[in-house]
C-alpha cells in the first residue's frame, strides 16, 4: 500500500525523534559504579577472643637474684648475654674471713679425730684388763677391790671415748656451718639459662634487697628454652575462655607471621588498674617458637573459642549497619537482611536469606553505592 508523501514524512520524522530520545538515554545515563565483591562461599567461621592491650613474650622461668648475704663483690664470674649452667658459679663476695674460720674449723676436726682415736684407744686397752681381772678373780688370783678399780677405770676410759667422739661431731658440724656461711656469700645459677643483666661490678657492695624495699637485682637470670606470651583479656570476654582453647599468635617483630599457640593457663583474678579496664592474665604457650623470638617482645593474640566448618560465610566488611548487605544483581545492588550466625572479624556465618554463589559487595567506602544503581563488578587485581 502507497501511502501519501505526507504521512511517510510524518513518520519518518517520528522515528528520528524516537531514535534521538533512545540516544541521548543512553549517552546521558550514568556509568554503573564499579564495586569490590565478594562471592559466598563455603569455608570455616570462627569465633576468637583478642587481648586488650599489646601482651609481652615472657620466660617460663626468670630469677632476679641477689647474694643471701650482702657484702663486697670479690669475683664476677659471668658477663651479660652468657649462657650458663644450673650450680654454675655467677659471682663471689668477699669472705676471707670465712675461709679462715674453715680452716680453723678444718683444723680443730683434726684435732678432735686424734683425741678420740687416743681416747677410744686408751678405752679399748681399759676394756680388755676388766675381761683379764675378771678371769683371774674367778680364780682366786685377784682381789675384788682390784677389779672393782679396773671396771671403774674402764667406764671412765669409755666415757672418755664418747666425749671425743662428740668433739669429732661438733667439729664437723662446724665446718658445715662454716660452708653454709661461706655458700651465703656466692651467687649460683638456679637454672640453666642466659645471664640477662649484671647490676654492680667488682669492687661494690651487694645487698639483698630489705621486706618492703625493692632493690635492682644482682644477676637477672632468664630460662629462654621455654617461652609464652602473658595477655590481657577484658573481663567480658574471660568467660568464654578454657585452657587448652587454640590460638594465633602475632608478634611486631616478626611481621607478616602467625604463630599457632595453646591457652596454658587463665589467671583466677581479675586485675584491676586504675584509669584501665578490668583484665583477665592469659599465658598462651607457642606450638613450635620461633628460634628469634626474644623475651620482652610486645605480642597479639587471637584466641578460637568456637568454631563450625564447612557453612556459608561472606567477609565481615560486607556487613552494613543492621546486618544488611548489597548483592549485586544483574548489574544492579539489591538490599538483603540475611540471617547470620558465628562471626569475627574476618568472616560471619551466613545462616539464611543468602546461596553460595552470591555476590556481595565490600567497598561501600565509594561514592554512589546503595541500593538500587546500577553497578559493575571491579576486575581482581592480577596475581603477583
Amino acid at each position: 500500500m502507497n501511502l501519501p508523501f505526507k504521512l511517510r514524512l510524518r513518520y519518518l520524522i517520528a522515528l528520528l525523534l524516537i531514535g534521538v530520545g533512545v540516544a541521548a538515554f543512553i549517552l546521558n545515563r550514568p556509568a554503573p559504579v564499579k564495586v569490590a565483591i565478594a562471592t559466598i562461599e563455603q569455608g570455616v567461621v570462627e569465633a576468637t577472643v583478642s587481648n586488650t592491650r599489646a601482651g609481652t613474650v615472657k620466660a617460663c622461668r626468670r630469677a632476679k637474684l641477689a647474694p643471701p648475704a650482702g657484702g663486697q663483690i670479690a669475683e664476677l664470674k659471668v658477663k651479660k648475654g652468657q649462657r650458663v649452667k644450673s650450680g654454675e658459679l655467677l659471682l663471689e663476695l668477699w669472705n676471707a674471713d670465712l675461709q679462715a674460720q674453715r680452716a680453723l674449723a678444718t683444723e680443730q676436726l683434726a684435732a678432735a679425730q686424734t683425741q678420740r682415736h687416743d681416747a677410744c684407744a686408751l678405752a679399748d686397752t681399759a676394756r680388755r684388763e676388766v675381761e683379764r681381772a675378771r678371769a683371774l678373780a674367778q680364780q682366786g688370783f685377784y682381789s675384788p677391790q682390784l677389779l672393782d678399780r679396773a671396771e671403774a677405770d674402764a667406764r671412765t676410759r669409755s666415757a672418755a671415748c664418747e666425749v671425743a667422739k662428740n668433739g669429732v661431731t661438733q667439729a664437723q658440724s662446724r665446718i658445715a656451718l662454716a660452708d653454709a656461711t661461706l655458700a651465703r656469700m656466692q651467687l649460683r645459677a638456679p637454672f640453666d639459662g642466659i645471664v640477662a643483666d649484671i647490676s654492680g661490678e667488682q669492687g661494690e657492695y651487694a645487698t639483698p634487697s630489705p621486706p618492703g624495699i625493692p632493690t635492682p637485682p644482682a644477676i637477672d637470670l632468664i630460662d629462654d628454652s621455654c617461652v609464652y606470651v602473658s595477655a590481657p583479656i577484658d573481663e567480658v570476654d574471660a568467660g568464654l575462655l578454657q585452657v587448652g582453647q587454640s590460638a594465633r599468635i602475632t608478634l611486631d617483630a616478626l611481621k607478616g607471621q602467625s604463630l599457632s599457640g595453646m591457652v596454658r593457663r587463665i589467671a583466677p583474678y581479675v586485675i584491676d588498674l586504675e584509669k584501665q579496664a578490668r583484665t583477665v592474665e592469659v599465658e598462651v604457650a607457642f606450638d613450635t617458637p620461633p628460634q628469634t623470638l626474644l623475651v620482652g617482645y610486645s605480642a597479639d593474640v587471637e584466641i578460637i573459642h568456637q568454631t563450625h566448618s564447612n557453612v556459608l560465610r561472606i567477609p565481615t566488611q560486607a556487613l552494613m549497619d543492621g546486618k544488611r548487605v548489597l548483592v549485586l544483581e544483574d548489574s544492579e545492588l539489591v538490599e538483603r537482611t540475611p540471617a547470620v550466625g558465628l562471626g569475627n572479624w574476618s568472616h560471619t556465618e551466613i545462616t539464611g536469606g543468602l546461596k553460595a554463589g552470591d555476590k556481595v559487595v565490600t567497598s561501600f567506602d565509594r561514592e554512589g553505592v546503595k541500593a538500587g544503581v546500577a553497578a559493575q563488578a571491579e576486575a581482581a587485581p592480577a596475581a603477583k
